[in-house]
């Protein structure tokens, strides 16, 4: 069926049907679905690297522009279920094209927006899509690294994420910096339908990417275990985002750094994401549960040494990278037991995979800017990141031994 899928033509007797174009055609429809993501992964952490601009330009202050960053997490919570049970029945390929095309919009509305309110409102439009364009992408993905690879699937979608916080959330934040936040947003809807144009050119059409029932997804749902690893993935990610949100005045604040130093903070933290993501899903793939338990375990000391030494440039960058590996290795962890728990919905536990780290978003995001708004200081952010990670450590640990057995992968 693969080989059908991207090869109509092929038979087994055909001389041009080669495994090099088959493997190219997959490498395409994985940068494909990559790229889509890098757009996302732009467009939600740039934000935090020019949260000082547009706080400026609005009038407003950082703990209240940190509106405009929980706004696109909601979105992301409301539209990755709302938006995967009601195109349930939708082929995967139209799913992923749709759900740019309404990425593309909101990033423009969040371009011309003259305030806050303006700013929160396309901001959450922008946010909606993300959680389903995962979920879509890790079945596209799965399809087309065949069975046995879940935790890598994953990976390799969330590798444009990632990527996305080492390339384009440092080159957006500098060309917000050069000609104002707004060029941001508006350069990232342009990378939106580049992206549009890539999905339609190389993801297959093909009847194995058709969508099922809403009943067949719903009845995840039901299931304690989802909610609960939803949860300690939520609370265990929301360190990232105690800490991402606040760089650019961490940076400039407290290590005394120019701010030409920030898209190279956002830049060390991306290459960490990277690293830590790839190198998780091939523990996910061995081995369900090493991924979290020793992603969460370091991030722990990290943050300990973030919030005790960061005021020292190498200890910032260091801790950054530190931070955003070990969190990102538990990432393709998490994804492959909601899919082992609820295997007849895999798009909807992907999607779900998505809102619970955007939970973690807009989690770490509000417990940073409580501890800064109190008076704790700008590194007391990674404290709170501490504790929200140490207890999902706890609640994943205590929940461990009760959790359904499978076979890795």
């Amino acid at each position: 069926m693969l080989d059908r899928a991207y090869h109509p033509q092929c038979r087994a007797t055909s001389a041009h049907c080669t495994d090099a174009a088959q493997q190219r055609k997959r490498g395409l429809t994985l940068f494909a679905l990559a790229f889509g993501t890098f757009c996302i992964g732009t467009s939600e952490f740039a934000s935090m690297g020019i949260i000082q601009l547009f706080s400026a330009s609005l009038g407003i202050s950082i703990p209240t522009a940190t509106h405009a960053i929980t706004a696109y997490a909601f979105g992301v919570v409301l539209g990755a279920p709302l938006i995967t049970l009601a195109a349930a029945r939708l082929n995967r390929r139209s799913l992923l094209l749709g759900l740019m095309a309404l990425f593309v919009l909101g990033n423009l509305l969040s371009a011309v927006a003259t305030e806050l309110t303006l700013l929160v409102v396309a901001r959450f439009i922008s946010g909606l899509p993300q959680g389903a364009y995962f979920g879509a992408g890790s079945v596209v993905a799965s399809y087309i690294v065949g069975p046995g690879r879940g935790g890598s699937a994953f990976a390799l979608v969330m590798t444009g994420l990632t990527v996305a916080t080492i390339i384009g959330s440092p080159l957006a934040t500098f060309l917000g910096q050069l000609i104002g936040w707004r060029s941001t947003y508006g350069a990232v809807a342009g990378l939106g339908v580049l992206s549009i144009l890539a999905l339609w050119a190389w993801v297959p059409r093909s009847e194995a990417l058709k969508g099922g029932p809403v009943v067949q997804e719903l009845t995840a749902l039901r299931k304690p275990a989802v909610w609960i690893m939803m949860v300690v993935a939520a609370l265990g990610i929301a360190s990232i985002f105690a800490v991402y949100t606040f760089i650019a005045p961490i940076v400039t604040d407290v290590a005394q750094l120019s701010p030409g130093w920030i898209p190279v903070a956002l830049a060390v933290f991306g290459i960490g994401m990277t690293l830590g993501n790839l190198v998780g899903g091939r523990m996910a793939d061995a081995h369900p549960s090493r991924g979290l338990l020793v992603g969460y375990a370091t991030t722990l000391a990290v943050l300990a040494a973030l919030a005790l030494g960061g005021a020292d440039a190498w200890v910032l960058m260091a801790a950054l990278f530190g931070v955003g590996a070990t969190t990102m290795a538990a990432i393709p962890t998490i994804q492959v037991r909601l899919t082992h728990f609820a295997p007849e919905a895999p798009t909807l536990m992907g999607a779900m995979n998505l809102a619970s780290l955007n939970v973690a978003n807009a989690i770490g995001a509000w417990a940073g800017a409580v501890v800064i708004a109190s008076g704790f200081g700008l590194l007391a952010a990674a404290w709170a990141g501490f504790v929200l990670t140490l207890l999902g450590l706890v609640l994943f640990a205590l929940t461990l031994p009760r959790a359904p057995q499978w076979v890795p992968g």
